[in-house]
């Protein structure tokens, strides 16, 4: 029960950008209005710690506003996107005509969270009956030539 909540707590910081200070300062109000025994962290950096030994880890990756390019690889060190010309920080209304130095500088317009699919499949199969289930579909058929189901037909 906990683990879905501090889930779906983190979910809604990510959906809608807020900062880890912000998110702290929920969590620190939360409880108040739960009963005496719940378990909520209050803190991010201990919502950080229930999710990350569940395999719960992402990247950031840095992205064009405008869904161009992907800030990453030969990209990485790019200011503004090759494509649509658009700043990779967000700008500020009155800082429209101040130097391009100014503009490297602040938040970022738009940030990717990867979540990596190979520690994933790890967990998924660690266990041996679950992977079993997980394989059932390619080892556990009847295969006697009919055609049971659509899956079982050629693409």
């Amino acid at each position: 029960m906990l683990l879905s909540a501090v889930l779906s707590l983190v979910n809604v910081k990510a959906k809608y950008g807020w900062s880890d200070k912000s998110f702290s300062s929920l969590l620190q109000i939360v409880p108040d209005m739960l009963i005496e025994e719940n378990t909520l962290p209050k803190s991010y950096y201990q919502a950080n710690k229930i999710l990350c030994p569940m395999g719960i880890e992402y990247q950031k990756i840095h992205a064009c506003p405008n869904d161009c390019i992907l800030y990453r690889h030969e990209f990485e060190e790019m200011h503004k996107c090759p494509w649509c010309g658009v700043s990779r920080y967000k700008v500020k209304d009155d800082d429209e005509c101040s130097s391009d130095e100014n503009s490297k500088k602040g938040l970022l317009a738009k940030v990717l969270w990867y979540l990596p699919i190979i520690l994933r499949f790890k967990h998924l199969f660690a266990n041996g009956d679950d992977a079993k289930d997980l394989t059932w579909n390619a080892n556990g058929r009847n295969c006697d030539g009919m055609l049971p189901h659509p899956a079982d037909s050629s693409q």
